[in-house]
């Protein structure tokens, strides 16, 4: 769902809707630890950062599952339903990666190359537009979105100038 970590390892319950018409949850917590223990905090990195984020159906599913067995208020947490300390973070990072043969990072191929994707660069390949990519990555502008995402899809020359091109054609055709 875009989330941070701060914000994941800090979302209880409470903050996912997962009976409605568009599933979603709010992010207004986030994590943080001091001298390794866990601080959850309603302080988020910037004002923009707490947003109501839609889930797809596929995590929506998988949460509902989750949700029934789960004794703790937090949706990741330790084996005594508390927050993961940094530690206990690390050490279930460490297990996830070692563990799992799914890819964790998205690719597409561009001009033949491999270029890794992340949640905010796949919106921006979809068109999804930028106040909205802004929205769901919780920037207090879309310009720090742009600046920072954009470039993997807008910073190609020999597609600009094709661009440019077809768009003075249908001008001057207009003309």
């Amino acid at each position: 769902a875009g989330l941070r970590r701060e914000e994941i390892l800090a979302l209880q319950w409470d903050s996912v809707y997962l009976d409605t018409d568009t599933p979603y949850l709010t992010v207004r917590r986030a994590w943080h630890t001091e001298h390794n223990r866990p601080v959850i905090s309603d302080e988020l990195k910037t004002k923009a950062a707490e947003r109501n984020i839609p889930l797809p159906v596929c995590l929506a599913e998988c949460l509902k599952a989750a949700k029934e067995t789960s004794t703790s208020e937090y949706v990741v947490s330790n084996r005594d339903g508390e927050p993961l300390s940094y530690t206990q973070f690390k050490r279930l990072w460490q297990y996830i990666v070692t563990r799992t043969v799914k890819e964790r990072s998205y690719y597409r191929y561009e001009d033949g190359k491999r270029v890794k994707h992340t949640y905010i660069t796949n919106l921006i390949h979809a068109s999804v537009d930028p106040k909205t990519v802004q929205y769901l990555a919780g920037h207090e502008s879309s310009k720090i979105t742009m600046d920072i995402y954009a470039k993997v899809k807008y910073n190609r020359p020999d597609e600009l100038v094709r661009s440019m091109n077809c768009a003075f054609a249908s001008w001057d055709a207009a003309q």
